[in-house]
């Protein structure tokens, strides 16, 4: 059998990708939005299963966020997960900040089944399980993708009126415009200090400082955060 390699997409390559998705998003309707919204009529039950790894990967969080959390508990923050890039002295480089999890992989806001910062919870959270934007399918087939969990909790078919629905689809596009958005400078900063200091991205280097880490040894992150790199020991 042939050993096929497919070469990483360059960061400028990556770049006008996201710019490609980030103006299909900006001319997504928010008319249709607004009906699949309608359809769906989610309505949250309180289960908090959307607050635990059983439905969600990991929380990330937008500059203001980060700002917001770091007031009420800077200890809850932590590099999100999936290093984007390591460069040749073996830094890792990272797009933003994640919430910590408990143990059992719930919020670690989350008490008694509960928020307890819901009133300042992150955007991501007040719109779940509203998204908008693209994924692959199981076949593999990349389109949208607007609703998270869909009958896996929750209720639906409730009444959501029109002002809801319009109040929703807009903040859901404001969310995913705001993190492509975030997506782009990170790439851009991260070209711009990869040239400044000779540096380059080693996927073998890459490969042995994860194995590293999953042994528990430290490692260096870069956490991409207001325009500039914040580092942290793991």
């Amino acid at each position: 059998m042939e050993l096929v390699i497919v070469a990483r997409p360059s960061i400028e390559e990556q770049i006008l990708d996201i710019k490609i998705e980030l103006h299909d998003l900006e001319e997504y309707p928010v008319e249709k939005l607004c009906e699949i919204i309608k359809e769906v009529g989610f309505e949250c039950d309180m289960c908090a299963k959307c607050c635990t790894h059983e439905f969600n990967d990991h929380i990330f969080l937008l500059d203001p966020e980060v700002r917001r959390i770091r007031e009420i508990a800077s200890d809850t923050l932590k590099p999100a997960p999936y290093f984007e890039f390591c460069d040749n002295n073996g830094a890792f480089y990272v797009s933003g900040y994640a919430l910590r999890t408990k143990e059992d992989g719930s919020c670690m806001f989350l008490e008694g089944g509960r928020c307890r910062i819901y009133e300042d919870r992150p955007l991501i959270c007040r719109l779940y399980p509203y998204m908008l934007h693209r994924e692959a399918d199981e076949s593999g087939k990349m389109d949208w993708r607007q609703i998270s969990g869909l009958n896996e909790h929750g209720c639906y078919h409730s009444e959501i009126t029109d002002e809801e629905c319009a109040s929703i689809a807009s903040l859901t596009k404001e969310y995913e415009t705001a993190y492509l958005k975030h997506h782009i400078w990170f790439l851009e900063t991260v070209s711009a200090h990869f040239k400044k200091n000779h540096l380059k991205h080693v996927q073998s280097i890459y490969d042995r400082m994860m194995r590293k880490l999953s042994k528990g040894q430290k490692v260096r992150v870069m956490v991409f955060c207001n325009g500039k790199f914040e580092e942290h020991l793991l």
